[in-house]
């Protein structure tokens, strides 16, 4: 069985590009660029309860690092480094080859070194720490959204709300449409390339993690407006068709993990907007509005607020 030290050096070593000193050490040494503000984010991965035993280790490492990346697409930044601080309760290398070669493909392709971390053994559990740069005054934030301002989606929501209740075994779609649906829960895209592009255009912003509704309702609180959608605005998936239009609503507006963005704008920035998603190749759609008030409300045609029991994930809840 591999030493604790041969997993890191034969799995969690890849050269780096970026950095003036990754792993080895007691800490990196990391040079970020002048005019840029570092941004820094953690999340964990916790085994039974944000992935389910048994996941595909290489589509686990796909996707601890991809809702990381998010969060600074969230931001407007660029992603430069990452730190996975990784527990196993075996040295089982086929499991930790796989998780690596998800991750790393993922890395390379957005130009981020594994700077360090650390492995301990204990129930599975992943943490990743990324870190990234960007433009000092340009960084997206909650609390920029304004009464007036247009609320704006990537992508659709949904799919993997739906991918997961299908790897629970609580609902069967047509082959096609569980394809794509299980591709969007395992494997998610981040949404860096939108998230620059609209560095100094957008005000507001936040992933899709939790729920369109519980996620919208992050921006009102800290930027103290109420955010109201549009029902019939909202972009819905083909890959729902199937599904009654109550299941559909809620998976649409109250389902995790499909890490798209939510985003705040004025309305002079509607070309800007939609020409900064075309750059990015990510297809955004105006689903609201900011006005003053609280909380998040969706209207139906007739202006009437649709409802929830669940407007989203909490893990307390």
């Amino acid at each position: 069985m591999a030493s604790e030290f041969e997993l890191i050096g034969r799995y969690f070593s890849p050269a780096t590009h970026q950095t003036r000193l990754a792993g080895g050490d007691d800490a990196a040494l990391l040079e970020p660029r002048p005019g840029f503000a570092l941004a820094v984010s953690t999340d964990m991965l916790v085994e039974g309860v944000h992935f389910l035993p048994g996941t595909d280790p290489e589509a686990l490492g796909h996707k601890a690092l991809a809702v990381n990346l998010s969060d600074l697409a969230a931001m407007g930044a660029e992603p430069r480094w990452v730190f996975l601080a990784l527990a196993l309760p075996a040295a089982d290398e086929a499991w930790v080859a796989a998780f690596s070669r998800g991750l790393l493909q993922l890395a390379s392709a957005h130009g981020v070194d594994l700077a360090g971390g650390d492995t301990t053994r204990g129930p599975r559990n992943l943490c990743l720490t990324i870190v990234g740069e960007v433009p000092v005054g340009h960084a997206l934030r909650r609390d920029r959204a304004r009464a007036g301002h247009d609320v704006w989606l990537s992508g659709v929501t949904g799919e993997a709300a739906a991918g997961l209740a299908m790897a629970k075994g609580t609902l069967a779609l047509p082959p096609v449409d569980a394809v794509r649906c299980l591709e969007r829960l395992h494997r998610p895209q981040p949404r860096v390339a939108l998230g620059r592009a609209l560095a100094g255009i957008a005000a507001a912003a936040i992933d899709v993690s939790d729920g369109l509704l519980a996620d919208a309702g992050h921006i009102a609180e800290r930027a103290d407006v109420a955010i109201v959608i549009d029902a019939v605005r909202l972009p819905v998936s083909s890959a729902l068709a199937t599904l009654p239009e109550s299941d559909r609503f809620a998976a649409t507006v109250a389902g995790g993990d499909d890490y798209e963005l939510c985003f705040t704008a004025e309305p002079a920035q509607r070309d800007a907007v939609q020409a900064a998603a075309a750059t990015a190749g990510t297809p955004v759609t105006r689903i609201g509005r900011c006005e003053g008030g609280s909380g998040v409300h969706v209207l139906d045609r007739s202006g009437t607020e649709r409802r929830l029991q669940s407007a989203g994930f909490d893990h307390f809840r």
